[in-house]
This record gives structure tokens, sequence and C-alpha cells, in this order.
């Protein structure tokens, strides 16, 4: 999974974007009286960044004015009537038009902000959902439009430009603005894909077990062959992947000839949101492609590549939910809700940042669109390793979990670790795991030891690594996960504690295993092979450049299971000749009936943990890694019924 610092792709018909050039008199945009706004800045960087003068005023800014939804508890209800059989509208699921008329901003308030923004030359385009502007125009007019002032910024060798102030416009629509982001265009997302580090061999010796998977593995760990047997290809589906960095076509159908995987000529579209987005994390985007094309061979695949901004992944999520041709989407970027606190606390990001995707999720559920996001790959401990044990940031060394996924409208994918062996000659250990369990590299730290890696730096590098799961801090738990066995309560492995401020932690001398009770929603949802030690393979070539030094690397993170999730959903809805929606009120209650397509994982102890969290038996759910692992075949009848 890679962490981002936002992105996504601009509306592709006209038919979808209202621009209003139409100046008004003066007299009606003077001096009204104005609100303040949450604005959404970027990082640290605000707070560090050296400042060279203000931002020439014809330089061009982009910026996306996001509204508050309506009838909220509505829509919430709605959702959940899509995912009950028996209710009448059980997957009958609404139409963008349909979506916008019933829970998008009023078209009053919508008119009233583009008029205003177009007194100052401002250009805006509108979302077919109405909950997101996107304004173009200059430094200057945007300085005199929300009364601020942007300055040229500089901070570990990035140039952008940003504020400190807060924007105000008039109230007569600013009540019904949630935030404004793109004020700054700051940008530091990195991906949470995870390259296998240096390969386990020693004196000739390798480890024994399921090591550089292809497709073909995971259909048989769970059970996906007799869809295909049924005559299941992904025919007549289509899957959305959000991604915020470029990658080459070509090499995803090498990869799946390679791997004698026949798909259908010409399945991949790539749309350039806002732009589009450069080479940096393209293992991603390449990663997400191969491994959900390959799981539905004859589905089509979308790719919206976004900037690394906060306008950049907000518009390629908006830009996919409102052309809302795939079925479902998958993302695997992310950041530590620790961060975005930060930030806030900071004054450097807006309160409502993570309520401007759950807001397109629900969305995006109301359309019966499934949605996966990546649920981290730095265990339970999920801003340690984005700000390091040494920053002296409150929290950073907290238990937390990772945004987007943490929205209760989207399926978290959490990760596991398949058995294997491997004897060290030079070390004289050996390292066994003898049944699937939750992917946390504790069962490496008698080798990382004797390789001399237990120090700080080698702690965030390695030590903490594994499956994203926990407590969300941002949203509460929600209706499908209450009073099922096991949430919102935990047992654990504690093998670190923290210092009286969470910015550091010291190695126990041993674990012990603790429980307790925890609040919010739970993550994940469900979990499967995601340890670059049980990793699969990647075939890449030079960046922008196809066929050239073209190879394969093995590669895990919980950026696999998401996209995989997403293509075994096109597969589910094509078996079916259905589109099952929203999957997380289904999963949990096919989790709690007979013969449940879900298994979960929930031996306790240092065998089956993701550096904290482990299982308690008897349970349903355990945070390590959620309901655990699926047959496929089995949840697919499941979802039939």
């Amino acid at each position: 999974m890679k962490k981002f610092w936002k992105k996504f792709s601009t509306v592709s018909t006209l038919s979808s974007m209202m621009l209003l050039t139409a100046v008004p008199s003066l007299t009606n945009a003077a001096s009204p009286q104005k609100v303040t706004v949450q604005q959404g800045a970027n990082p640290q960087a605000l707070q560090n960044a050296s400042v060279f003068g203000d931002l020439p005023g014809n330089t061009q800014v982009t910026v996306d004015i996001v509204l508050k939804i309506n009838n909220k508890d509505k829509l919430a209800k709605y959702i959940n009537d899509t995912t009950t059989p028996g209710n009448k509208n059980y997957r009958h699921y609404l139409s963008v038009d349909q979506f916008s008329k019933s829970y998008g901003a009023n078209p009053k308030s919508i008119k009233l902000t583009t008029t205003y923004l177009s007194f100052f030359g401002i250009k805006t385009k509108v979302y077919p959902n109405n909950l997101l502007i996107t304004a173009t125009g200059t430094a200057d007019q945007f300085n005199k439009a929300f009364s601020i002032t942007l300055k040229q910024e500089k901070y570990k060798g990035k140039t952008f430009h940003g504020t400190k102030d807060s924007p105000k416009v008039p109230i007569s629509f600013g009540n019904d603005i949630l935030c404004i982001l793109g004020l700054s265009n700051y940008s530091n997302f990195t991906s949470h894909a995870v390259k296998q580090p240096a390969p386990l061999t020693d004196n000739g010796t390798t480890p024994t077990g399921p090591l550089n998977l292809m497709p073909q593995d995971l259909i048989k760990q769970y059970n996906v062959q007799p869809l295909y047997d049924k005559g299941a290809t992904g025919a007549g589906q289509t899957i959305g992947i959000v991604s915020l960095a470029e990658f080459n076509p070509e090499d995803a159908y090498s990869f799946w000839k390679g791997t004698g995987i026949d798909v259908k000529n010409d399945r991949i579209t790539k749309t350039d949101v806002d732009g589009g987005s450069g080479w940096d994390g393209y293992d991603e985007t390449t990663l997400d492609v191969q491994q959900s094309g390959a799981l539905a061979p004859q589905a089509n695949i979308n790719v919206y590549v976004g900037p690394n901004t906060d306008t950049g992944f907000t518009d390629a999520f908006a830009t996919a939910i409102n052309e809302n041709n795939a079925q479902q989407i998958s993302v695997s970027w992310g950041e530590s809700e620790p961060a975005i606190q930060y930030f806030v606390q900071q004054q450097l990001e807006t309160p409502q940042y993570a309520e401007v995707f759950n807001q397109l999720y629900m969305q995006a559920a109301s359309q019966g669109i499934s949605m996966f996001a990546a649920a981290g790959d730095e265990g339970s401990y999920d801003a340690a390793r984005e700000f390091g044990l040494g920053s002296t940031v409150p929290n950073a060394a907290s238990l937390s979990v990772d945004n987007p996924a943490d929205s209760p409208y989207i399926t978290a994918a959490g990760g596991t670790t398949l058995p294997f062996h491997f004897h060290s000659n030079t070390y004289n250990l050996d390292v066994s795991n003898d049944q699937e369990r939750a992917w946390g590299w504790d069962y490496l730290f008698k080798y990382f030891d004797a390789r001399g890696l237990n120090t700080p730096a080698g702690w965030s590098g390695r030590y903490l690594a594994g499956s994203g799961g926990g407590f969300s801090q941002f949203f509460a738990t929600p209706d499908y996960q209450l009073g099922v066995k096991g949430v919102n309560k935990y047992t654990a492995v504690k093998q670190w504690t923290p210092n009286a401020g969470q910015t550091t932690l010291t190695r126990d001398a041993g674990p012990t295993i603790v429980t307790g009770r925890g609040t919010g929603r739970n993550m994940p949802d469900l979990s499967m092979n995601a340890d670059p030690y049980t990793g699969y393979q990647v075939w890449f070539s030079d960046p922008g450049a196809p066929g050239t030094n073209f190879g394969s690397a093995t590669y895990g993170g919980t950026s696999f299971v998401a996209p995989q999730l997403a293509g075994l959903s096109a597969l589910i809805n094509s078996a079916d000749k259905t589109q099952v929606g929203f999957w997380n009120p289904q999963i949990y209650r096919f989790a709690q009936q007979a013969h449940s397509p879900l298994h979960p994982l929930n031996t306790t102890g240092a065998t089956n943990d993701n550096g904290f969290y482990t299982g308690t038996p008897g349970t349903v759910y355990n945070q390590a890694t959620g309901l655990g692992t699926p047959d496929v075949a089995a949840l697919a009848t499941k979802f039939s019924k």
C-alpha cells in the first residue's frame, strides 16, 4: 500500500460540468457577510517550510470546494436497505442523477457559489453528484475571493504554494460548504506496496513454502476455481483503480501472457485526472492492474491517475464514482489517522478531511459500487514508519489505523502470511510458520536481532511491518459490526512500550498477552496473503519505456489484497449475473451464519498477530485479520442468495 498526500481525474464530458463565466455586478458581490470555511492544507511542510514571498498573482491554482451531503441519515438507511434481502430496495441502486437530487447539495447553493467565484474570473466545474466543485483561477483571483494570501514556500527540496489564512466566503452559501481543499499543493504521499527485502538466503539455503506467487496460487489458496468452472470470467464487469502514479499498460498484458492468463484485448482505459501524475509509485499502479485483471480476465479495467495532492486524490475518486462505469473500485494509497490529526491540530489540514472521502464512498455504496482499500503495512502502529520514531510528533508511536480504509463505507483489506520455513546456518536458527497467520514480522525478530537490526531505525523499518488493524478514532463502530463477537474487544501481544507522549517506542524484554476494549470502526474487514516474504511477482519495464529492462520482482503489502478483492468482486458478479454492491453489511452477516464463507484466524499469541492485535478463540472478528480469510466460491454462493 502506498502513502499518499492526495489525488484524482477530471470529469470527462462537458455535460458533467458547469462552466460559469458570467460576471455579476460588483454591487451583488461586494462586502457580503462572510463565514470562515475549513481549508485543507498539507503537512509539516507548512510548519517548517521557508517562505520566500507571495505567490505571483498570475499563477494558475486549482482548488476543490467540497459541499455537505444532504439527508445523510436517510442515505445511510437506503444503503443498508440495498444490502438487506427481502427489502424492497435490495440491490436497487441509485443513478448518479438520483443521488444528486436526493443527497447532493442544494442547487441554489451551488449556483450562488459558482456565480460568486465567476465574479473574480474563477472558472468552475460542478461534478454530477452536486458535492464537489473544482475551481480554477489565478492566485490573485483566489486571494481576493477567499480573503487570503497565497505564499511561495520550500520544504525538503520541494517548492510549492500554501497559506495559513482561513478562507472566507459569503454566508449565503458558505454554511453549505464542508471544506476547501487545494490552497496548498504540497504533496508527500507514497505507495504502501512493499518490495521484498533482501531474500532470506543463507549459505545456499532458501525458504520453503509458497513464495514468489502467481495469481494461480491465490486461486488455489482461497478456493476461487469453482467460479471459473462455472464459466465466470468477469465478462461484462469493469474494475476501477484509483492511483497517484502513472504506469505502462503494456506491462500488464505481458504479465498476463507470461502467466498463461487469456485476457480480453484492449481492456485497459487510463484517465489522467487533473493532468495525471508522475512515475513515483508506478509499482503500485502496475501491481494493482496486474493483480485485479488476472483474477477477472474478461473484465475491463479503468485506471484513474491523479496528481499526488488533496485535490488530485479527491477528484480521482469523484471522477470514478460519478462516471459510474465500474462496479468495483480499489485504492492502495493512504495515510495514518495520527498524521491527519497532527496536521489538523497545527491548523494545516481541515478537520473534515476524512469526511470528504467518506461522503464519496457513501455515494458509491448507494450506486452499488463495491469499494476496497488497503488497510496499511505498518501493522498496528500505522504512523510509526510515516513519521519515524525520532520525530517528536505526538502519537507517532500510538496504536493507529489508516485512512481512507477507516471509512465505514469501504471494505478494509488486511494481510496474512502463508506457511513457510527457513533455517539459517549462519545464525543457527529456524523460522517456522506452520499455518496461515496475521502478517506481522515478529516471527522474524530473532533473525533480525541476529543480523544486528535491533535499533530504532530497524524497528520502524522492519520490526513494525505488518497488516494494518485496530480501531478508528475518526469513525464510530458501524451498525454492521455491532454485536459481532470480537468487535470492540481485543487480545494482543504487547512487545513495545510508548513513552508518555507516544512519540517513540522501546522494546519490551519479551512478549506478554493483554486484553482490552476499543471503540470506533474496527479494522480490517477481511484478509488475504500480503507478506512480502510470501509475496507475489510483479512485472515491470522502465517508467514510460515499455519493454525496456523488463523483469519481475517480488512484492507484498495490503496493496495486493485491495485490487485482488476488486478482481474477485468482478468475478463473483459475473458468476451470479448480479451486482452485489457494498460488501460490509453482507459479509458481517454471512460470518455469523452457519457455513460461514469466512474463516477467522483466532489463534492467540505471537504466531498470529500484526505487531499487537492477535486472535481470540471463539470469536468471529479479530483486529489483526478482521473476519478472516475467504472461501471465495462459498462467498459467491452466499452473495447469490
